[in-house]
């Protein structure tokens, strides 16, 4: 075992990837479990130790299947925490030299990392955050969607233990502390946007676009790109009663004007206006709006509409709903410009059924019928009573005019 062990310094220092090759497949094999992980702990910490045989032996596919072979057959300590160091280096070469984000978050993944103080592996929760928060930041660039979501629940676990807010009202002193909480924060609005989850993300690209408002720790372009993000993910939500709040505190940011003179949020704007105020979006602003669209935000449903088209469909047939008691199907689509008379059937009897839309279908005539909810009644009754009282206060006004000559 200990010449073997030479053999490990000496091929390190030469370096020979040939000789390191051969000891850890054939010569490998004849070794017990126990053997095994102290020749693994020797070679990482002898590698680690040497000032030159990092970074170029990554290169070698020899070397690499060297590295595989004794991360997977470790003691349960290595002296200084050496396999981590070895972990850093290879995360920092697959992202920086080969943009090999997937192979980089697996990496990193592995890191060791426990709350004991005592340990060689100990880190700090701020650490700890930070590497998982960077692994989900690497498998979003590879729309490993799941994966990234695994990795900030973790990191945001650690967060809420620790008890750091995440809001600009408590004060932190701690600049990388502040950086860490805010790339957290979009990696986790990112997450929510890249898994469909629009509703939530659009809350979560809001608070992140407002929360440093008034702070440094954000340049004033990147929070309006993410009050754009919030834009789209409204968009792109269900139609529900949470979502036409979202909208409604969105519509009322003051900023959302200056979204025009961005190219890919030059039609965010109109349309989310539109939306908030009930008004039937037009088919060339629809297009305009996809077109700016990420590629996981136009999948096709198994309706055959993209997800804004079943949402800007859904939105017009409740706009629609504002202004007629019925209407022909064939009317319909052609007034939605988006689909045909059958699609517009077919999605208007899903929002009945689910509760998002009051009305009925007459199959046989062609017809759908709006039924007034209690809150459009009562809105309906308030507007007619408004105009009752106004009609009555101008034609008194006539009336004295009239006694007056």
């Amino acid at each position: 075992m200990e010449s073997l062990s030479q053999s490990v310094t000496t091929a390190i220092q030469s370096p020979d990837y040939a000789r390191l090759s051969v000891i850890f497949t054939s010569q490998w094999q004849s070794l017990g479990q126990g053997e095994q992980r102290t020749l693994a702990s020797h070679f990482i910490k002898t590698a680690i130790a040497s000032p030159s045989f990092f970074p170029d032996a990554f290169r070698s596919p020899q070397i690499m299947t060297v590295i595989t072979t004794t991360l997977n057959h470790l003691p349960p300590t290595v002296e200084n925490a050496a396999d981590n160091a070895l972990r850093q280096k290879i995360f920092d070469y697959k992202l920086n030299e080969e943009q090999d984000f997937s192979t980089a978050a697996r990496i990193l993944s592995g890191l060791r990392m426990e709350e004991n103080e005592g340990s060689v592996y100990y880190m700090p929760p701020i650490e700890r955050c930070d590497v998982f928060v960077k692994v989900a930041e690497c498998y979003l660039e590879e729309d490993l969607t799941v994966e990234a979501e695994g990795a900030v629940t973790k990191a945001g676990t650690i967060i809420e233990a620790t008890g750091i807010s995440i809001s600009a009202e408590n004060e932190v002193k701690d600049e990388r502390t502040v950086t860490l909480l805010l790339r957290y924060k979009s990696t986790y609005a990112r997450v929510l946007d890249a898994n469909r989850k629009f509703l939530q993300a659009a809350m979560k690209y809001h608070d992140l676009s407002t929360a440093y408002l008034h702070t440094d720790a954000i340049d004033a372009d990147d929070l309006l790109s993410m009050l754009g993000r919030a834009v789209t993910c409204a968009i792109l939500s269900p139609n529900s009663a949470q979502r036409q709040r979202v909208l409604g505190l969105v519509y009322k940011d003051e900023r959302l004007s200056q979204l025009d003179a961005m190219a890919e949020f030059q039609s965010h704007s109109a349309v989310l206006t539109k939306m908030y105020l009930n008004r039937i979006v037009q088919k060339r602003e629809l297009e305009q709006f996809e077109s700016s669209l990420a590629d996981h935000q136009k999948a096709i449903m198994a309706d055959g509409l993209t997800i804004v088209e079943r949402g800007v469909l859904e939105h017009n047939m409740v706009a629609v709903s504002h202004l007629y008691t019925s209407i022909y199907f064939t009317q319909l689509g052609e007034l939605l410009g988006v689909v045909d008379a059958v699609k517009a059937e077919k999605v208007a009897a899903k929002m009945i059924s689910d509760g998002s839309m009051s009305g009925s279908i007459d199959e046989v005539e062609g017809i759908l019928r709006f039924h007034p909810t209690k809150a459009k009644e009562e809105s309906t009754l308030l507007h007619w009573d408004e105009t009752i009282t106004s009609f009555c206060v101008q034609l008194n006004k006539v009336t004295d005019v009239v006694r007056a000559n």
